[in-house]
């Protein structure tokens, strides 16, 4: 998501943890110009404890990344939200709870390749600005009151800068404006001057000028304050004019000086107007930074920005640059992550790496071998092992991985058995990949006498991330029918690693199939009281098989009222059999389509979009979807991920409903739906955040408690800082409401 470039400021909170009431506050963000945090650890808060004080700094950074505490946050007595508490307990542990970690793989860059720069030498600088010095003003009055403002603003908060503004507006004008916040830069008080120039526009005077547009612009980017920056770079857009070369170039690097969560987007989007809009052609420099922006990504998320590297090729080559052997390395690598594989491509680009002169380095063997294994291309791929083997000593463990899997694919699964064989004689032991795969193998070929062989070989080597296949042999013996191996399986992958939702399902369906239904109940309590777990359509739907076919019709009926109330749709082939049941109640079997939030979906959703969930209208602004956006890099966020996505579930557009993406999307979204219509005009209006007037009446402890995850950040001296966009008017109700709850704040 795209962060606001309104002219509203950011003001983040700080809150004492051990100033919390008693019962859970959960805290969400939306993209917000303020944050919170929590002078001390939330461990801490119990009811013998002093109030908290509330710290607002007047500082205006923005901070998007997050580091979760690892404690649970909220302490509550009150019955009704303990599942709050529970799931706040388990985000706080959530960076031991990666099962499914793999290794990050992205693409190893040269050293000498070239480097992040924002020289400004033989770029289009911005136009003079002619400003009048204090002494060639006429009045003396006016001197003097010009110098006191300079010699004021930049010691006082935003706030009282705006009022003292605000009562100088019967006698300035552009031009005392424009030297107060030259004045400013001159200073090095960007802040101010950022300011100034915003309060400016909107005085009934204000005239548009491009050259102190520009000039700020320019400082606020060689800061790093890309958001600010942005703002004025869309301003000088908005009135018709193209930014100057150095104002993109510099925000671009701004951009890419950035960690945060869609700066990398921003940067490529920038870079195209640069070249489209602006017509001008980027330094080597700014070409090779983005190129190695986006392969520094990791693997998952650097293979959609293949065409983006393209683009980026094809300008580098039409401009007569020298291309970097790692350009091409580059483009290589990320062709051989696509799902569908370009062939002709990968063996362009390897000719005119030949051509240019350059050996293959190991990494782009290593990724033609990736491809190879895709393609399922086995005279290639073996060509490619000869050349990588004849090239180093040390293969690297991927390449036995992308090996094993070409043999695979044509179903000769006994010799990917020997290159895992092999890796172990080469390397002295197997990596975790290798033994995920080779363990996939051989469950997919029904091997089970190795697979099983195995297994206990990955486990007794000590090695973490088990679940990948302990499921690989629960989906074997489910097929297979070996329902008692797959019960062993499924305890065995309790004790070693966290509970997951996919291996309960599937020994939920082991039961329901051997008909074991009181084992099956068992299990699907279980899954219920687990807030980590929890039940979905498809356990729902399992289970109500089981009870239909066991004509066991009064369960069956309360499983069907549970699907209603969690909105779960039922699979056609159990309808008819369900009508059946419930036409005795004379009592039509009705899907649950009817949608209405929840009390718990209502508070999640006000916390949620305090902590920075977006919502999009369509042209009319009758209907709103909501867009969900978390941190792949963040452990609470992708717990938090499967939390919301079961809590909205009904709600979630078709591809967001498929249970594959659970674990390999960042974003999910709802439906276009008038119901979100309140929380659009309350938060969203005109598509710009703001703080609702009536925040004051919704801010719940659960409310908090979903702010607080969805954007809250914990800082390394314990302090929690919520994040929140809207105005100052705002940001000052929603200190007074939390200082009201016996929460002392102060903003930053």
């Amino acid at each position: 998501m795209q962060p606001s470039s309104t002219p509203q400021d950011l003001s983040p909170f700080i809150f004492p943890l051990s100033s919390l009431p008693t019962a859970p506050h959960k805290t969400h963000t939306t993209p917000m110009r303020t944050a919170l945090s929590l002078l001390r650890s939330i461990s801490t808060c119990l009811p013998n404890h002093r109030h908290p004080r509330l710290l607002i700094p007047t500082a205006y950074s923005l901070l998007t990344k997050t580091h979760p505490p690892r404690i649970s946050l909220f302490h509550t007595r009150s019955a009704d939200l303990s599942s709050v508490s529970n799931f706040v307990e388990h985000l706080a542990s959530e960076d031991e709870n990666l099962d499914f970690d793999k290794e990050t793989k992205v693409f190893k860059f040269d050293a000498s390749f070239g480097t992040l720069s924002v020289d400004s030498k033989n770029l289009n600088l911005s136009p003079p600005l002619d400003v009048k010095e204090l002494d060639e003003l006429p009045e003396q009055w006016r001197r003097s009151k010009l110098a006191w403002l300079c010699k004021e603003l930049p010691s006082h908060k935003p706030a009282t800068l705006i009022r003292i503004l605000n009562a100088q507006r019967k006698w300035v004008n552009q031009e005392d404006m424009t030297y107060l916040a030259v004045h400013c830069m001159r200073i090095r008080e960007n802040e101010t001057g950022f300011r100034v120039y915003k309060w400016m526009m909107q005085q009934h005077w204000f005239r548009f000028d491009f050259s102190l547009a520009t000039k700020l612009a320019d400082y606020m980017g060689k800061e790093r304050k890309y958001l600010k920056c942005r703002d004025i770079f869309d301003d000088i857009i908005n009135h018709g004019l193209v930014p100057t070369e150095y104002t993109f170039h510099i925000l671009i690097v701004s951009y890419l000086s950035s960690s945060n969560h869609g700066c990398l987007d921003e940067a490529c989007a920038i870079y195209n107007r640069m070249i489209q809009l602006g017509g001008y052609s980027p330094r080597l420099s700014l070409h090779n930074s983005l190129f190695k922006a986006l392969l520094s990504e990791p693997d998952n998320s650097s293979k959609q920005y293949v065409n983006q590297a393209e683009f980026i090729f094809h300008q580098m080559v039409t401009s007569g640059f020298k291309i970097h052997k790692d350009i091409y390395g580059g483009l290589i690598w990320l062709h051989s992550h696509q799902d569908k594989i370009d062939k002709e491509r990968i063996e362009s680009l390897r000719s005119e790496m030949q051509l240019a002169g350059f050996d293959e380095s190991k990494e782009v063997i290593v990724s033609v071998l990736r491809a190879c294994s895709k393609e399922g291309d086995v005279e290639e791929a073996e060509r490619i092992w000869k050349k990588l083997v004849s090239s180093t000593d040390t293969i690297p463990s991927q390449a036995f991985v992308y090996k094993m899997e070409v043999y695979a694919r044509i179903g000769e699964h006994m010799r990917s058995l020997e290159v895992f064989r092999g890796m172990q004689v080469h390397s002295g032991s197997a990596s975790t990949a290798a033994f995920h795969k080779i363990i996939e193998v051989l469950c997919k070929a029904h091997a089970a006498e190795l697979a099983e062989s195995l297994m206990k070989d990955f486990i007794g080597s000590g090695k973490k991330a088990l679940m990948p296949s302990f499921i690989n042999l629960m989906e074997m013996y489910l097929t297979l029918g070996m329902h008692d191996k797959l019960e062993y399986i499924f305890f065995q992958s309790l004790e070693k690693c966290r509970p997951n939702r996919t291996i309960y399902n599937m020994y939920l369906e082991s039961l329901v199939r051997s008909g074991s239904l009181d084992k099956a109940e068992e299990i699907l309590r279980q899954m219920q009281s687990d807030e980590t777990v929890g039940v979905d359509t498809k356990s729902c739907n399992t289970i109500l098989r089981g009870y239909l076919d066991g004509r066991e019709n009064v369960k069956a009926e309360l499983i069907y009222g549970l699907m209603r109330e969690k909105k779960f749709q039922i699979e056609p082939a159990l309808m008819e059999k369900l009508e059946q049941v419930l036409r005795a109640n004379k009592e039509a079997v009705k899907n649950p389509i009817t949608l209405k939030l929840s009390k718990e979906q209502r508070e999640a959703l006000v916390g949620l979009l305090l902590g920075g969930l977006r919502i999009e209208s369509d042209e009319k602004g009758k209907n709103h979807m909501l867009v969900f956006k978390f941190n792949e890099n963040s452990g609470v966020h992708r717990v938090l991920k499967r939390h919301i996505r079961n809590q909205y579930h009904e709600w979630l557009d078709s591809s967001s409903k498929q249970d594959g993406n659970e674990d390999i999307t960042c974003q999910f979204t709802t439906i276009s739906h008038s119901y979100f219509g309140f929380y659009a005009d309350q938060f969203w209006p005109q598509g710009q955040p703001i703080i609702p007037k009536l925040i004051h009446r919704w801010l719940s402890h659960r409310v908090l408690a979903y702010w607080y995850m969805y954007g809250g950040y914990k800082t390394s001296s314990g302090d929690i800082l919520l994040k929140l966009r809207g105005s100052e008017d705002g940001v000052d109700r929603i200190v007074k409401i939390l200082q009201k709850k016996s929460l002392s704040c102060k903003g930053i």
